[in-house]
């Protein structure tokens, strides 16, 4: 009788899942009298709610299809002041539960002042479930936040790793976090977990960006970058998995095959911050390898199954949130429609859709997405329960949000 009223206590806070309907119909009970719970489920909600018997405090036990799709979604926006137009709409976006977070580039910083003040506006809009607002701010070439608007530059990974211990490297980072989130950011998209393997790399090794080509080192400095952002309440994503230090393209211009390059040691970063429990995010780059592209000749890793749900998830024991890279440059864009990349990557294990929305930008884009989100879901239960899944790890990780 536990296990019954298992089920039956989750039909009574979550009654809007997909799920627990199949739970309650696999339990041993007249019929009429799964259909009486099941009727009365709604009624039995609204009850406790007003007689303050069940609080719901908790987002996953309100949420309908449309917010918990709508968490899945991250975009750039135009406009640098909290009253711009753009601005205004995503943070009415973010609070109708429609939008999951928003993407800065350097268009949108103008001054320091500003950003904090946006991402006021922003955090305002949902205070409950804070939205993801976030940047790259790696060091070096990579920075949306520059000395120009007053915010204290360091030098990128290959110089911190090649003049500093790990232990002082922590200190750099600390501070760089410090300044970031005293801005109102809430995730910082690194540290690069990329060997720097190929010295021609045009993406990696051209700016600096992998700590070292030897993993154990890299392993080192990032731990330090993620502890020090640990520290000042911020939310980290491992990139580019599986590797992009490899490569001899750029993902942001085309077609990027790391067949011939790619080594499985480029993976050993991601095992071991994975198993120290380490990994917030790990964000998959639109990297092509044909032994893992479902034999099509054109599915990269941020798309394919084998490479999130196997090898990520599976061989790697990952349980937190999948993100893409942008999934507006080339790699994606001049392979793939935009319902097709949504659907592809839903489907191959991808928690949240990352759109830099600067290749045409539309201001309805995120409605665009979730449009073709919903459509999906309409059609297909398995669909519906893959949004679900990643709403589930979306909130886990949005309650570390200080």
């Amino acid at each position: 009788m536990t296990g019954h009223l298992t089920i039956i206590m989750a039909a009574v806070v979550q009654p809007a899942s997909p799920i627990w309907g199949e739970s309650l119909s696999r339990l041993d009970l007249p019929v009429m009298v799964r259909a009486t719970i099941y009727c009365g489920t709604f009624a039995l909600l609204r009850i406790l709610a007003l007689t303050g018997l069940l609080a719901l405090s908790s987002p996953a036990m309100a949420a309908t299809l449309e917010e918990m799709a709508g968490q899945m979604i991250v975009v750039g926006f135009e406009g640098s002041s909290a009253t711009d137009p753009s601005v205004e709409a995503m943070a009415k976006e973010i609070a109708e539960g429609r939008l999951g977070g928003v993407m800065y580039l350097k268009k949108n910083v103008k001054s320091l002042g500003a950003v904090r003040a946006m991402n006021e506006a922003f955090r305002a809009a949902s205070p409950e479930l804070p939205p993801f607002i976030t940047l790259d701010q790696e060091g070096g070439a990579v920075e949306r936040l520059t000395k120009d608007v007053g915010f204290r530059e360091i030098p990128n990974a290959a110089t911190i790793a090649r003049n500093n211990r790990p232990d002082e490297a922590e200190a750099i980072y600390a501070q760089m976090a410090s300044g970031i989130a005293d801005l109102g950011f809430t995730v910082n998209f690194g540290p690069v977990a990329d060997l720097n393997t190929n010295p021609n790399n045009l993406v990696i090794a051209k700016y600096g960006r992998a700590f070292s080509d030897d993993p154990q080192t890299v392993i080192a400095y990032d731990e330090a970058f993620i502890t020090a952002h640990h520290a000042a309440g911020l939310i980290t994503a491992l990139k580019h998995f599986p590797g992009h230090g490899s490569s001899t393209a750029d993902s942001h211009e085309g077609f990027v095959d790391i067949t011939k390059t790619w080594q499985a040691d480029e993976l050993e970063p991601y095992r071991v911050l994975i198993s120290e429990k380490l990994a917030d995010m790990v964000m998959v780059g639109h990297l092509y390898h044909a032994d893992y592209a479902n034999g099509d000749g054109e599915t990269p890793s941020s798309l394919s199954s084998r490479w999130i749900d196997g090898v990520l998830r599976t061989d790697l024991g990952f349980d937190g949130v999948v993100i893409s890279d942008d999934l507006e440059m080339g790699a994606i864009r001049e392979h793939f429609t935009l319902e097709e990349t949504v659907t592809k990557a839903v489907r191959a294990g991808m928690d949240i859709l990352l759109f830099s929305n600067t290749a045409k930008y539309r201001p309805g884009l995120s409605g665009e997405i979730l449009a073709i989100l919903l459509a999906e879901a309409e059609a297909d239960p398995a669909f519906a329960a893959r949004i679900e899944e990643s709403y589930n790890r979306i909130v886990a990780l949005k309650q570390r949000i200080e």
